[in-house]
């Protein structure tokens, strides 16, 4: 008997190849370059997610499906990879200058983020559980390394150790969700998850909501849920900033990924089981997100529990569900990557080598000092707290719009006072910034060019698609009907 090897289509796969190249390229290259040469090695890095994400945007309305039918092309995945590409690329940009300071070895960092996003990749196209716990872990796996890479920092060490930790505690409760969604089905893959699901289970309903209830856990750890939050804090503080930055976006929208294509594809006939238990940890989330920031002193932790918060906004987009909550879901993580990347690389502008200058009172009186840098930290903030024209007003008003529709009209109005609390912290910064006096004077501009890059092409994204949210907002709709 002569075992036949199904042929494979190689287009669907052609971004995640693409991120998988370029990562081998860095690493080979990295081989035979002097330490002092490796910063050139964020060029084919950058080069090449910069390819991958035409790649996506060239496939764009195709519909196709590869690997026995376990990984799709749809507008769904092409919009996440080209959110996971663009937020990556400049991830790298701002730390090339960082990276000397910090004392990190390039070419395993830039290698490491290309496989992180390589994971993302995969989370966003699979179409089967066990896909989707695979992505999961190629880019957890590079996550945690990225965490802990600043090895000459102990709260870079403990950061990694907790990720790390915490992590596979909660791989535990995905994969036993998965086990007992097989249980109950019969089958891993989503699209014939859902049509089983859509007849009725019978006596494995029980078994099926049980599973449903741990992947919730699972998801739930990745995208910062509260009471699965509390690795956020401690991680986003200890790693070094540009990493934090990828993990408070990336991150958080592959889960999200992962998270509306099984919940809403999968289970959305049985959106009763688990509307409610999501509704709760939304609100919880908001609530407490926005009210554990306020007492905060250090601003990584700060944005730490405001990326909290932002995660309970979207899981109200979820719960909205349907073609509005879906679009305005894949809208605001499209605005929070913009808003949020660029406030992280503020926070890696006033650090120095050995001195990260996190403390909020080192904002003190730099709307004086350099006024542009913080002119840029104003529109990021005020965007984050959903201040017009900025990209989080926009992005706000349709998760609150698409839960009034969907008759969550309370859960929305618990969103929009969340949203004016963060504000006391938020602009708070701001004060600090051009309403006292400080002595801190960062590192001009003139040597970290590509850290000014980053902050100027987050600046403009912010308030383009703040001005003009249309364009986005059809695309991000288009994104989430090619859902089966």
């Amino acid at each position: 008997m002569i075992l036949e090897i199904p042929a494979v289509a190689w287009l669907p796969l052609l971004p995640l190849l693409i991120v998988l190249a370029s990562a081998t390229v860095v690493l080979l290259l990295d081989l035979f370059l002097e330490p002092g040469d490796r910063d050139v090695l964020a060029g084919p890095a950058i080069f090449g997610l910069g390819v991958a994400a035409v790649a996506a945007a060239v496939l764009w309305g195709r519909d196709e499906q590869t690997l026995a039918a376990s990984f799709v092309l749809d507008n769904y995945a092409l919009f996440f990879d080209m959110l996971f590409c663009v937020a990556a690329g400049l991830t790298l940009l701002m730390s090339v200058d960082y990276l000397a300071a910090a004392g990190v070895r390039s070419g395993d960092y830039y290698s490491l983020v290309l496989f992180a996003t390589a994971g993302m990749i995969i989370m966003a196209g699979a179409n089967d559980l066990v896909v989707i716990f695979l992505g999961l872990e190629v880019m957890s796996v590079a996550v945690y390394v990225l965490a802990g890479i600043a090895t000459r920092e102990v709260r870079s060490n403990e950061a990694a150790l907790k990720y790390f930790l915490l992590g596979a505690f909660a791989t535990g409760f995905l994969l036993f969700g998965i086990a007992l969604v097989y249980g109950a089905t019969g089958t891993v893959r989503l699209d014939e998850i859902a049509v089983v699901v859509s007849r009725g289970t019978g006596e494995g309903r029980e078994l099926l909501t049980l599973g449903i209830v741990l992947l919730l856990v699972g998801f739930g750890f990745k995208v910062a849920a509260v009471p699965f939050h509390v690795w956020t804090p401690d991680v986003y503080e200890g790693a070094p900033t540009s990493i934090t930055a990828l993990m408070a976006v990336g991150v958080k929208a592959a889960g999200f990924a992962a998270f509306t294509r099984v919940f809403l594809e999968c289970f959305g006939t049985v959106a009763a089981d688990w509307t409610a238990l999501v509704w709760g940890l939304a609100a919880l989330t908001m609530t407490l997100g926005n009210l554990f920031a306020i007492a905060q002193s250090n601003i990584k932790r700060m944005l730490a529990y405001s990326s909290i918060a932002h995660a309970g906004y979207l899981l109200v987009a979820l719960v909205a569900g349907g073609e509005a909550g879906g679009a305005a879901l894949l809208f605001y993580l499209l605005a929070y990557a913009a808003m949020n990347l660029g406030a992280f690389a503020v926070v890696i502008a006033l650090g120095r080598a050995g001195e990260p200058n996190e403390a909020i009172e080192r904002y003190a009186g730099l709307g004086f000092r350099k006024p542009l840098l913080a002119l840029a930290m104003g529109v990021f903030l005020l965007s984050l707290t959903g201040v017009p024209p900025f990209v989080g007003f926009a992005g706000k008003f349709y998760v609150f719009t698409a839960a009034v529709a969907s008759g969550h009209v309370g859960l929305a109005v618990i969103g929009v006072l969340n949203s004016a609390v963060s504000a006391y912290y938020y602009i708070w910064v701001i004060v600090m910034m051009y309403m006292r006096e400080g002595t801190d004077e960062p590192l001009p501009f003139a040597s970290r060019p590509y850290l000014a890059t980053t902050i100027g092409i987050a600046v403009a994204a912010t308030l383009l698609l703040g001005l003009f949210p249309g364009p986005f907002f059809t695309m991000a709709k288009s994104g989430i009907l090619s859902l089966g």
